[in-house]
């Protein structure tokens, strides 16, 4: 089935956080490397530099050397950074205060400035606060399936 074009169009721009990309990476069958592939099909990612360094500086951890070569970790930064939205995040934006946990806050903030109504995460922290205003904030699966969902009447 073909997904809904109004439905794809709400993944044109999204923020996926590095809980999901890094999830996606290191289970290529998985919910949020099936995920990522589809909203590399349909939209881009955003990534804002503070958003980026997370990734960055997760993928680089030694518990994935078993993992993750370091030749696809190269390889995963730079389709990232070479496909994705970049975003600068105003000032104003930069100090608001969503999340208990104040890394989070990068996410939504790029979500709010790039104006991306998706922010995709496995992180209850950042779940609990769904929907922030117009930013829907959902699982990878619930992500997919509203993507690979068949046409609505």
């Amino acid at each position: 089935m073909k997904a809904d074009p109004a439905v794809q169009s709400r993944y044109g721009l999204v923020v996926v956080d590095t809980n999901v990309l890094l999830s996606a990476a290191l289970a290529p069958g998985g919910v949020p490397a099936m995920l990522v592939d589809r909203l590399l099909d349909v939209g881009r990612l955003v990534f804002s530099p503070t958003t980026f360094a997370e990734l960055e500086g997760r993928i680089w951890l030694p518990k994935f050397d078993r993992y993750l070569t370091i030749k696809y970790r190269r390889h995963i930064l730079q389709q990232a950074h070479a496909a994705a939205v970049w975003i600068d995040i105003p000032a104003e934006l930069a100090q608001r205060v969503f999340s208990r946990d104040p890394n989070d806050d990068a996410f939504i903030h790029a979500a709010l400035a790039a104006g991306a109504p998706c922010l995709i995460t496995g992180d209850a922290d950042l779940l609990c606060l769904d929907p922030l205003g117009e930013l829907r904030i959902l699982t990878p699966r619930a992500a997919l399936d509203e993507l690979v969902a068949g046409p609505t009447a």
